[in-house]
């Protein structure tokens, strides 16, 4: 037993099964320290963080193998979902005690850094998202047939005619930004380019909200039962389902549940509705709703913003409005042809929130979807000094894969293999394996700069003034191409499901908010580009290792990683370098012919061991 330490849960000689466990299920340790060390015993100290049990068991000393003994332990997970920290005690027969956890041995009986074991329960998951490709649109700048009429609409909106123009960003007379331009993009458009998005492998949309609001991102909610009529109608919304799934399609929403808009029906501020609203009455049927301080123009608000009235989630009638009653509005619209929802700011809706609003969504339909917004690793989360429960088998499905997109970028962007593949393996290791198959990856959003002004730019400019002009330099735009590719290839090849926003893949450009919201530049694609990502999506589509295959890390190499996808009919070696330099890869393999999955041709013939070397910011895939 060569390997060199004593206990790493990622590897088999250790522990199995790998990363999260099933509960009440089986789980099998094994602790290795060198025989010349002496220990006589070996104990495993658990502690679970919701129930706050503390719990002891001993190891059973085994066979002495090579220059290592072990000690073995077969245990039973916890009967409930837990978060289980744990350690081990090793002792000698002089009575010395040594703890043993992540940072190593520490002979004063304290430990520094235990390990994480993730246990959840198992459950209905829906298998058609992580197999397939999302496409995020924010609609109002994706595509328009016709300039429409604001007149009568919420929120003093006006609307762009020239559908490249730049977007309004600065703050009005009273300091305010208000998003009251609009370029148009509706419903029906998005169904007009429907060809499109099946043509790049396209399987899901991701829609930013589309209920009626007083902005273009109507993340400040008026009405959660109108489709905005900018955007269309309730017909509309059916319509664009409806082609959606004749073409085995799936649409998910975006459920701002956690604050409202000032000038909604529900608050309604500015008397824009006939119906008095929390901030015009406290006999209003929406004054429980909200939370004052003193009414009705000091309320609580979602991060001080007092556009945003923070909402009262544990109010029984806010409940039955968002999922309780029977045409509530998560049902409403799963009937009227949504296949799922994206929640937005997770980390602010209480835990029995989201998995009563799961379970609605699950009697609705069964296989509809719920997504997360969390930035972080969502199984280690607080929020409001709470440990969260996401991802323990009867909250979201999945989540947003935000560490994904800081792994991927530091790599792109200078940083080493061997960082990227410790980032993915400690949430490979932490996600019960469905939500790791199915989290949503992605490269850029709405809420993050493009990535391909990201990954190109020079510098980032310090005033928002000149960030809103800032357009890469060709020598930069060659560089964030190059380096766009490969993220890509890399995005459409990791386990979850490849996520683009929209015009990503056509070269957009643009620093924060706003200026990554920009309209779709329809006849000014970088077509080349376009084609790689369209290339990527009929890979993806054709291979159904990339679609659910299993995850194996082959090598890392500085700017360069290879990892293999093994399905049942094939597998899939990716092998990457976003490196400025070439990198030499080489890696064991099991002697089966490997072809170029681009071109079909022989690559490798059968071979024990593959050497390849990569040109700088390359992409290789071989398939068996």
């Amino acid at each position: 037993m060569s390997e060199p330490f004593v206990f790493d849960p990622r590897h088999e000689l250790c522990k199995q099964p790998f990363g999260a466990v099933v509960t009440g299920s089986k789980v099998t340790l094994h602790v290795r320290p060198l025989t010349r060390e002496k220990f006589t015993g070996c104990t495993l100290l658990l502690l679970e963080e919701f129930s706050g049990q503390r719990r002891e068991y001993t190891l059973t000393m085994g066979s002495v193998e090579g220059d290592r003994t072990r000690f073995d332990l077969e245990f039973t997970a916890p009967s409930q979902p837990e978060l289980v920290w744990y350690h081990f005690r090793l002792t000698k027969a002089d009575g010395s005690i040594t703890m043993l956890d992540r940072a190593g041995y520490h002979s004063d009986g304290y430990a520094r850094d235990v390990w994480q074991m993730t246990v959840y329960d198992e459950s209905q998951f829906p298998q058609w998202f992580g197999s397939g490709i999302a496409y995020q649109i924010f609609p109002d700048r994706f595509h328009r047939l016709s300039t429409p009429d604001p007149k009568g609409m919420i929120g003093n909106r006006w609307v762009h005619e020239n559908w490249d123009e730049s977007m309004v960003w600065k703050p009005d007379s009273d300091g305010e930004v208000r998003n009251r331009d609009f370029f148009g993009g509706s419903l029906e458009g998005i169904r007009a380019k429907l060809d499109y998005l099946q043509s790049m492998g396209i399987t899901t949309l991701y829609l930013c909200p589309i209920f009626e609001s007083a902005s273009n991102h109507r993340y400040n909610t008026a009405d959660y039962r109108k489709i905005d009529p900018m955007l269309g109608t309730e017909e509309d919304f059916r319509a664009l389902c409806d082609s959606c799934h004749q073409r085995g399609m799936r649409v998910i929403l975006d459920g701002v549940f956690n604050h409202i808009g000032s000038q909604s029906l529900y608050f309604n501020a500015d008397g824009f509705y006939p119906t008095s609203g929390a901030a015009q009455s406290k006999d209003s049927p929406w004054y429980d709703w909200f939370r004052f301080k003193t009414w009705p123009t000091d309320y609580e608000a979602w991060w001080g913003i007092m556009t945003l009235p923070a909402v009262e989630e544990n109010n029984p009638e806010y409940q039955r409005f968002i999922y309780g009653d029977e045409d509530s509005v998560v049902r409403h619209w799963l009937r009227r042809g949504a296949d799922g929802w994206r929640l937005d700011v997770a980390d602010e809706l209480p835990d029995e929130f989201i998995a009563n609003l799961r379970t609605a969504m699950e009697e609705t339909k069964t296989d509809s979807l719920l997504l997360g917004e969390v930035w972080e690793d969502g199984t280690t989360k607080i929020a409001y000094s709470r440990r969260r429960k996401y991802l323990l088998g009867h909250e979201t499905h999945g989540l947003m894969n935000y560490p994904f997109r800081t792994a991927a970028l530091n790599w792109l962007q200078g940083g080493s293999g061997e960082d990227f593949c410790q980032a993915m393996e400690a949430i490979r290791e932490n996600y019960p394996p469905p939500a790791f198959y199915s989290a949503m990856n992605f490269l850029g959003t709405h809420d993050t700069a493009r990535v391909l002004t990201l990954l190109g730019a020079e510098r980032t400019p310090e005033t928002k003034e000149a960030r809103s002009l800032y357009r890469l330099s060709p020598a930069e735009y060659q560089r964030g191409a190059e380096r766009l590719r490969v993220g890509a290839a890399l995005l459409y090849t990791f386990p979850g499901c490849p996520t683009v926003y929209y015009g990503d893949e056509c070269g957009a450009q643009g620093f924060e908010d706003p200026f990554c919201r920009q309209t779709y530049p329809w006849g000014k694609e970088d077509l080349q580009l376009q084609s790689w990502f369209f290339t990527l999506g009929r890979l993806r589509s054709r291979l159904k290792s990339l679609q659910n295959g299993k995850f194996r890390w082959l090598h890392t190499n500085r700017g360069a990683m290879a990892y293999l996808r093994e399905g049942e009919q094939e597998s899939t070696v990716v092998i990457l370098n976003a490196g400025d330099a070439s990198a030499d890869i080489e890696f064991s393999w099991s002697g089966k012919p490997l072809l170029d999955a681009f071109t079909g041709q022989l690559a490798v013939s059968g071979s024990e061991k593959v050497s390849v070397t990569m040109q700088p910011r390359s992409v290789t895939i071989y398939t068996t």
